[in-house]
Parts: C-alpha cells; structure tokens; sequence
C-alpha cells in the first residue's frame, strides 16, 4: 500500500495502516514472541493473515525472526523502530477510551481475551510464587469457569479445574471484570453493586491490585462506558 506522498503520516501508515498490523505490533510490545502467543492475544486472525502480516513487518524493519534454540519454529522479535511505538499505542489506546467508547458492543467483552491479559497481568512475586485463581463468569453458559495457575514465574490458563485448592475466587460477569480491570469501576464499586464477589484468603483479597496488575489505562482520562 502506498500514497506517493512524502508525509510522515502517510509514509508510517504505509507500515502500519494494514487490518490488524497495529495489534500484531501491541502484541509485540507487550511481550509476545512467538507465533501462537501473537495469535492468542489477536483472536480472530488467521494463521495465514498473521504469518503475511509477520513477514511485511519483518522486511520493514519492525520485526527480526530468530529460531528458537532447540526447538522447531520461530520467535519474532521487535526492533527499535517497533520498541519506539510503544507511546504511540499508549496514546492511540487513550484517545479511544475517550472518543471511541461508543464503538463498544456487548460481543467485544471476551472472555477468552480478557483471561489472556490477567493471565499478563499476574504478579507471580507478590503470590510468593504460587496460587490458584478462579473465574466464574455469570453471564457464560459455555465455559463459564476459568483457572489462573501460578507457579513462580509462569501463569497458565486452565479451562478445567486443575485440582488445587483455590485461593481466591471471582464470581462476576465478563464485562464487570473487564470494566473493573480497565479502571471503569473499583473493586469496591463493584461488590457494593452486586455485580461481584471475591472469595478467599483475606492476605490475597485485602490487596487485589498489588499482585493482579490493572490495565496500562487503568488511570487514563475517559469518556463514560456506553450503557
């Protein structure tokens, strides 16, 4: 894609102006390394697109692949000129908290998407490396429970229960999770509404936010969620 103008804007957009080229470059930045990592944190992409998408990057300049030692396939790693991005993401994501809010639709709060960002979000030091955290969304009928398993530093999703004892429980809907990880409301808001309970050991439930990181945006001026 090319504009045949010299503008700056025109010249980075022909980089980055692709469906889903953006969000393969917050994936990137936000940790993600290898195929299937990349794919978890974009949802509906096809293998096919993001493969495409990846090599573009790649012969840009954004990304370098390496192959992983030992092992078949790839990771792809962000260059500089990715890595320098990363305030531009922060700034686009607040301009849309305060003017594309209105663009949200009840199907956009994703259950398997938001697991994937607390799963990012868990502070395994803070747990003293391991614990069991447990999701029941009300609003699901399939698939409505859902497991955070730490172990010093790796944190997995778990869609059955892994058989551990539990050592806090959320009961809420997808949306009131999402909203209440976002900084649209505080936990307290939340529990006082009814919208949700924790359960658990109170030396986890006292201090959520300390070992469950909230949202880059969480802080970041916004306009009111839409009804």
């Amino acid at each position: 894609m090319r504009y045949g103008q010299f503008c700056p804007i025109a010249k980075a957009t022909e980089i980055l102006g692709e469906k889903w080229t953006i969000l393969i470059v917050r994936e990137m930045c936000m940790g993600g390394r290898r195929f299937n990592e990349l794919q978890r944190g974009l949802g509906d992409i096809s293998p096919a697109l993001l493969t495409a998408r990846l090599k573009s990057l790649e012969e840009q300049g954004m990304v370098v692949r390496r192959r992983i030692p030992g092992q078949k396939g790839y990771e792809y790693h962000p260059t500089a000129a990715c890595e320098a991005l990363t305030p531009v993401l922060v700034h686009l994501g607040e301009w849309g908290l305060e003017w594309a809010r209105h663009t949200i639709l009840d199907q956009d709060f994703d259950a398997e998407f938001l697991m994937f960002y607390l799963e990012r979000s868990i502070d395994a030091d803070q747990l003293a490396g391991s614990a069991v955290i447990k999701f029941r969304f009300s609003d699901l009928t399939e698939q409505p429970n859902w497991w955070l398993v730490v172990d010093r530093d790796k944190t997995d999703i778990c869609l059955r229960d892994p058989g551990r004892d539990v050592d806090v429980y959320f009961h809420c809907s997808v949306r009131t999770m999402s909203e209440v990880w976002m900084g649209d409301r505080s936990y307290r808001e939340a529990i006082k509404a009814g919208d949700l309970s924790i359960e658990g050991d109170a030396a986890l439930t006292r201090n959520i936010s300390a070992w469950l990181k909230p949202s880059i945006f969480h802080d970041s001026k916004r306009a009111p969620i839409p009804a």
